[in-house]
């Protein structure tokens, strides 16, 4: 009885070790800050260190545009954020917005004079790691962020793991929050009359009604904006200076693709480290309890069922807002993203992607998110990965819609399951062989 006393108080020990926090990145077996990140920027800078490639430096931009050109981000997804909800925020202001530009793994910010230009970028088992490259060096110094960034890019808004968020706001004239004001961090599931506070947005969307464009002028109606005068803008010249910019718009296409990536790579990350974590405690408990090393405890099941769960309901876009009027784009964003000679762009024998959008009635003409090709799903741990694949055949070949999957018409999952069997070959071929 003795001895079996003594085990369950190390049983209860390594529950506690790590269970304060159920997601601790700085702890075995993640690591984040001390960790090697392999991601596009990570990789970058060795490219540079062995003299493989170089940045130009531009006089108006800094390193910026040779960054973009690098890292293969598109100039055409440009969007500009005049709220002050960054590293640089004394730089940002109605008439001086900040820049935004993304691709599917990486995204950087400028500033105008500012000090650095702000790097993100997606590793596959770290989630979100953070760069700075300074204007003023000589050379180009890009240095990784040990903390600062994570105060905000590490909470409940990102999955609670290292991630991105994109927030909507109530400006005042300097654009910062109205004090007592509601923020949101919004995704595709979003209402739209709750998006882009804070933002500049270019492009036409009917009577949709969003934040965009709008300062919150009336201190004692702080919560109020006159929705009709940011609406449907071709341009951004009675608004803010453009010219300084490396384009004159900020695209609503490309605010709605990167709010859904931010969040999608979030949950992506949740799963892996969720995963790892829970598996690393396991691996303690059957040490001390005598198990085989591989045995999963009914907890982290249910952690990885769940985890699972939340993911593929993401990028299934259950629970997406429905729009209301359809958009049309006012810059050359939704022509790049489609582009079908880019190597991100994957075709099908009847030439569909999960790329191409709709802008009717939703976002995706064919509702799969298309990071479902990206390193970091790639990467998922293979025990999470099955769940994910298990439910997105359970749902794709449903011969009816599954609860709460309502929005996939039958020829929606058709579509779906005939793009991913060209593809990505065999990802939905259960393959039971895997451990």
């Amino acid at each position: 009885m003795r001895n079996w006393n003594c085990v369950l108080l190390m049983v209860f020990s390594v529950i506690a070790k790590h269970a304060v926090g159920q997601l601790e990145y700085e702890k075995a077996p993640i690591h984040y800050a001390s960790a090697e990140s392999h991601d596009p920027v990570a990789k970058l800078i060795k490219r540079i260190q062995q003299g493989q490639v170089t940045l130009a430096y531009s006089a108006e931009h800094g390193w910026l545009p040779s960054l973009l050109e690098t890292l293969d981000v598109p100039v055409e997804s440009q969007t500009l954020v005049f709220s002050k909800t960054s590293l640089q925020l004394h730089k940002i202001s109605p008439r001086t917005p900040r820049a935004l530009y993304f691709n599917d793994d990486v995204y950087v910010g400028w500033c105008q004079r500012g000090d650095v230009i702000e790097i993100a970028a997606t590793d596959p088992q770290l989630g979100a790691v953070f760069y700075t490259l300074s204007q003023h060096a000589d050379e180009p110094e890009i240095t990784r962020d040990r903390g600062q960034c994570l105060t905000c890019h590490a909470t409940h808004r990102t999955q609670g793991v290292p991630g991105y968020l994109v927030r909507s706001i109530y400006p005042d004239n300097n654009g910062r929050p109205r004090t007592g004001t509601r923020t949101y961090v919004t995704d595709h599931t979003t209402s739209f009359e709750n998006r882009f506070g804070g933002w500049y947005v270019t492009g036409k969307h009917g009577a949709i009604q969003h934040m965009g464009n709008a300062i919150a002028q009336d201190s004692t109606r702080p919560e109020w904006l006159d929705r009709d005068v940011g609406a449907n803008r071709s341009d951004l010249h009675e608004l803010c200076d453009t010219s300084r910019y490396l384009r004159p718009d900020s695209d609503i296409v490309a605010l709605m693709v990167l709010e859904h990536q931010s969040q999608m790579h979030n949950l992506i990350a949740r799963a892996s480290l969720e995963t790892r974590i829970a598996r690393f405690q396991d691996e303690g408990i059957n040490e001390v309890l005598g198990r085989p090393k591989d045995t999963i405890s009914p907890s982290t099941g249910r952690r990885m069922d769940a985890a699972a769960e939340e993911l593929v309901k993401y990028m299934l876009f259950a629970n997406e807002a429905e729009l209301q009027s359809p958009i049309r784009s006012a810059s050359p964003f939704v022509e790049s993203f489609q582009d079908s000679t880019h190597s991100a762009v994957k075709l099908d024998s009847q030439g569909r992607s999960l790329r191409q959008f709709d802008l009717t009635k939703r976002m995706f003409k064919y509702p799969c998110s298309y990071l479902i090709y990206s390193p970091a799903f790639d990467g998922l741990p293979i025990l999470v990965k099955q769940r994910v694949q298990t439910r997105l055949r359970e749902i794709l070949y449903a011969d009816e819609a599954v609860e709460g999957f309502e929005h996939l018409t039958a020829s929606d999952r058709r579509a779906i399951v005939e793009i991913l069997a060209d593809t990505k070959p065999g990802f939905l071929i259960e393959q039971q062989h895997e451990k």
